[in-house]
């Protein structure tokens, strides 16, 4: 029974929460947000959650800022509504590649967040696919850090030719992924040595290792922003012999003129989640979306009935 379980959404990606209710046979819980003239916000429950165990469903995406306040609102009205236990359920966590202190003077943005989410009333939070896994641990509430990742091997996985893919590693700091992704998979791996010069987003391919000549690449990432690393590595990879690339991604930041690049771009297809939500002008043809409703209404329930979590992962 759970008589006693609801969840609510924000306004970042309202169409998530209500495919993770049609999975968990429940309604979406009822509020709404109100924007004054002077961008003040207000966020109303409009339904009873005493004693309730209440999940918010609020990923990042623009406009940041007032999806991540707009957030910590409805959650501070949940816990003066009395809600028994809340969770900020971010499939794409606010801030977080701001995870270090790279530069002189300036905040880890990623461990303020967590911050905000505990005083504003988390009790817990759930997130997908973190860009770094550390961001994890500036959490000091329990949390579950959820992957997508075996959603995108099982949409792989279904190829009749995969004798001929290789699964490419965009940076050095994606090689464990993909090694599990090709693991699962069974191909084998390439990784692309990337070099950044300057501030500015791009990066450079320099080198390869593993052999792609002939085969169908597929690069994998967590994320894909402006684009500048898959599009770079997807056109090192056919300058050094293969037939075709494919980009699997969690999270389809897609900023700047990232559309642009992309269909301008060697990459016959990109397969991403919808933990954020693709507007129109970023839909394409090159595009395919799958979804993490099921995932994340499997976590919710595990959650709220006190089952093991990390069984989702085996």
């Amino acid at each position: 029974m759970r008589d006693n379980l609801k969840v609510f959404s924000g306004s970042a990606h309202p169409d998530l929460a209500r495919a993770v209710c049609k999975h968990l046979d429940i309604p979406l819980g009822a509020s709404h947000t109100v924007r004054f003239t002077n961008e003040n916000l207000k966020v109303r429950i409009d339904e009873n959650v005493r004693g309730h165990d209440v999940f918010v469903i609020q990923p990042s995406c623009p406009p940041v800022s007032d999806h991540l306040v707009e957030l910590l609102i409805m959650l501070d009205a949940l816990r003066s509504a009395s809600a028994s236990r809340i969770t900020a359920v971010t499939p794409y966590y606010p801030y977080v590649r701001s995870d270090k202190k790279d530069e002189p003077r300036i905040s880890i943005t990623a461990r303020l967040v967590a911050d905000l989410l505990e005083t504003a009333g988390a009790n817990r939070v759930i997130a997908i696919d973190l860009h770094s896994p550390q961001v994890q641990g500036f959490l000091r509430v329990p949390s579950d850090h959820l992957t997508a990742r075996s959603i995108l091997v099982e949409h792989f996985r279904k190829r009749s030719d995969l004798d001929r893919w290789v699964v490419v590693a965009p940076d050095a700091g994606e090689v464990k992924d993909a090694a599990g992704f090709a693991k699962r998979l069974g191909v084998p791996i390439a990784i692309v040595d990337k070099r950044r010069f300057g501030d500015d987003e791009d990066a450079r391919a320099v080198h390869l290792v593993g052999e792609v000549r002939g085969k169908h690449a597929l690069i994998v990432d967590d994320e894909i922003a402006t684009g500048g690393t898959v599009i770079e590595s997807a056109e090192f990879v056919m300058r050094e012999g293969a037939s075709d690339v494919s980009v699997a991604v969690v999270h389809p930041v897609l900023s700047g003129n990232a559309m642009e690049r992309i269909r301008s771009s060697p990459i016959r297809e990109l397969v991403v989640t919808d933990t954020i939500p693709l507007p129109a002008e970023k839909q394409d043809p090159k595009i395919t979306v799958l979804s993490v409703a099921r995932l994340i209404a499997e976590a919710i329930a595990r959650t709220h009935d006190g089952r093991s979590v990390s069984e989702l992962f085996e």
